[in-house]
């Protein structure tokens, strides 16, 4: 572990559980930062590629964007592809990697997806969260929020990111997305809401720091 001094907690979910709003809260209980989007910001103002890179190429595998999609961006003044040649997305996933290694020494925080929890697990100390819900919940938050307008859209939707997210985070990692023995906590949101979710998760993570590591 190069730095004992600060600690993560890297929270996983599936699409429609809330797990935006839930870090965004427990960032808020426990007084630390938080970041989701903002790392692909912070990972294309570091590397000099195209943010619509990043973009596109965020939480899904390789395998997704072979001979898909091509982009001239300013990077190295040259064309490259997002796939498996010449720019792979193992680039934009260390990019963004190091992003994650720089924000963590900026103090502690919460980060949504990425495997942020399979990333950073040598650098500093990670609490890893996964969090589901009921599918009836999850369609109706995502039709809620505006990303669909039938439910039966949503549901395909859920199933869609869901499918993609555990691609990408199997692929890059060596455990299973959304498997209980990968993470240290997994929560059903549906149990407690978004708001006792969140409590549940801050007090977790505060009693768990308070042990001495082994």
């Amino acid at each position: 572990m190069n730095n004992d001094k600060t600690w993560v907690i890297a929270i996983g979910r599936q699409f429609g559980s809330g797990g935006r709003e839930i870090g965004r809260l427990v960032a808020n209980l426990l007084d630390i930062a938080y970041y989701d989007k903002e790392l692909l910001h912070e990972a294309a103002q570091s590397s000099g590629m195209a943010a619509e890179v990043f973009e596109a190429a965020d939480e899904r595998s390789p395998r997704f964007f072979s001979n898909l999609w091509s982009f001239n961006i300013g990077y190295n003044s040259g064309a490259y592809m997002i796939g498996d040649t010449p720019l792979r997305n193992d680039r934009v996933y260390q990019a963004q990697g190091e992003v994650m290694t720089m924000l963590a020494d900026r103090g502690p925080c919460v980060i949504v997806g990425r495997t942020a929890d399979y990333l950073l697990r040598k650098h500093c100390r990670v609490i890893s969260v996964f969090v589901h819900a009921d599918i009836n919940d999850r369609v109706a938050r995502i039709v809620a929020r505006g990303d669909c307008e039938t439910a039966d859209q949503a549901h395909a939707l859920a199933e869609k990111k869901n499918r993609l997210r555990a691609e990408y985070y199997n692929f890059y990692t060596d455990g299973q997305w959304g498997m209980a023995s990968t993470y240290d906590l997994t929560v059903n949101t549906s149990r407690l809401g978004i708001e006792g979710t969140a409590r549940l998760i801050a007090d977790y993570a505060s009693k768990l720091l308070a042990q001495p590591q082994e």
